[in-house]
């Protein structure tokens, strides 16, 4: 977020001040004039939140997302209601997840028994991978 400019002399070289009745803070480095206004949230990186509503559609309950990217599983609701996101049934399947680095993603693909089920995704997070596998339901 761009600092607001002073509404004394509307320079725009203002610092932050701390924060006062849950409003940001601000001093004019020009006229010293201290002034308030609405304190924004922490805003959370678009990455992320494409990256969570991408989980949740492979599968993944809100808990688990935010287990894995350290997000809010709050905010992961909202997000999946503001975007009018609806997750498609999987009634006889269950995602199971492994965070993984380069070298492990490799290992773990050489072995011809973790390439058997019903689906699998290999998603970039961060430095690492997720991999997503599908397997059915046992009665």
């Amino acid at each position: 977020m761009n600092n607001p400019s002073c509404p004394k002399c509307n320079h725009i070289h203002v610092v932050k001040s701390g924060i006062l009745n849950d409003r940001q803070r601000y001093s004019c480095k020009s006229c010293r004039y201290h002034f308030t206004v609405f304190k924004l949230g922490k805003r959370i990186d678009d990455y992320y939140v494409t990256k969570a509503l991408q989980l949740y559609l492979e599968g993944l309950s809100y808990r688990e997302i935010e287990r894995i990217i350290g997000v809010s599983h709050v905010s992961i609701s909202n997000w999946v209601r503001q975007y009018k996101i609806h997750k498609p049934p999987h009634p006889n399947y269950h995602p199971t997840y492994k965070i993984l680095n380069h070298s492990e993603l490799q290992d773990y693909l050489k072995l011809k028994e973790n390439l058997v089920g019903a689906g699998m995704i290999i998603t970039e997070l961060g430095d690492k991978f997720m991999l997503i596998k599908w397997e059915r339901f046992r009665d």
